[in-house]
């Protein structure tokens, strides 16, 4: 036998079908596929996944965390983008008063969502 099937993984392993599932999408597990197109779980993947559980147990985080950080792994731009933000300082814009920059903040948050409802309401 070349490996398991899903449901006999989900067995050996405690995850759930549809959490296998999501693993392989979000690029942290990569499989077989048997000639009828099945997933297939060889000793690899099992290990993988057995690892992936301990990982994610001892540093407290979730599989949406590990899957971005892999996404930043992998993409150039969206590690500079990250960068840039994580080491940008919070600037008032030089037309904007000291005593009004809150006030300007606001506005500026409330265009954003009111722009975003009517967006919003124009595709429903």
């Amino acid at each position: 036998m070349d490996g398991l099937t899903i449901q006999e993984a989900a067995a050996t392993t405690g995850w759930s079908p549809r959490m296998l599932r999501y693993i392989e999408r979000a690029g942290l597990l990569e499989l077989g596929r048997s000639p009828a197109g099945y997933r297939l779980y060889g000793p690899e993947q099992l290990q993988r996944l057995r690892t992936l559980r301990q990982l994610l147990a001892r540093m407290n985080f979730g599989l949406a965390e590990l899957g971005f950080a892999l996404r930043l792994r992998r993409d150039p731009e969206l590690r500079a983008a990250v960068n840039r933000w994580l080491d940008a300082a919070p600037e008032r814009p030089a037309h904007v008063a000291p005593d009004d920059w809150l006030r300007w903040e606001q506005q500026k948050h409330q265009a954003l969502i009111a722009a975003a409802h009517t967006t919003e309401m124009e595709i429903a």
